[in-house]
């Protein structure tokens, strides 16, 4: 893992929340599901670091932070129907199904040796 998250990724992602509360009630004025919004996507961005580095779970990270960034765009006003976004959705999903393909290797070999057929008795 990075050096900057060490053994706590947790207390790095509450540094984030407490960051966004602050600057959402001082500067920015952020609603509350905007603040929700950023802390989902803080979160996203996290598990995907962390997903990266221990090479396990890759492709539910990628996907869980294509759908934070979605999430955050549309609450922050992009305006897109629920069909489309699911359609933005699908077309990530097969994406990484098709990068996770060329990754793994099966278990047992592409074509099974069969037992040689015993010639026909005359």
């Amino acid at each position: 893992m990075p050096k900057i998250f060490g053994r706590e990724p947790a207390l790095w992602l509450a540094l984030v929340a407490t960051l966004v509360k602050l600057v959402g009630a001082f500067w920015v004025h952020l609603s509350d599901e905007q603040q929700a919004l950023i802390n989902a996507l803080a979160a996203a961005i996290v598990g995907l670091i962390v997903a990266r580095i221990v090479h396990d779970g890759m492709s539910a990270a990628l996907l869980g932070f294509a759908q934070g960034a979605l999430a955050l765009a549309v609450g922050f006003g992009l305006h897109m129907a629920a069909d489309r976004q699911a359609t933005i959705m699908s077309a990530v999903g097969i994406a990484v199904a098709m990068f996770v393909r060329t990754q793994a290797t099966a278990p047992v070999p592409a074509v099974r040796q069969l037992p040689p057929i015993p010639p026909e008795a005359p």
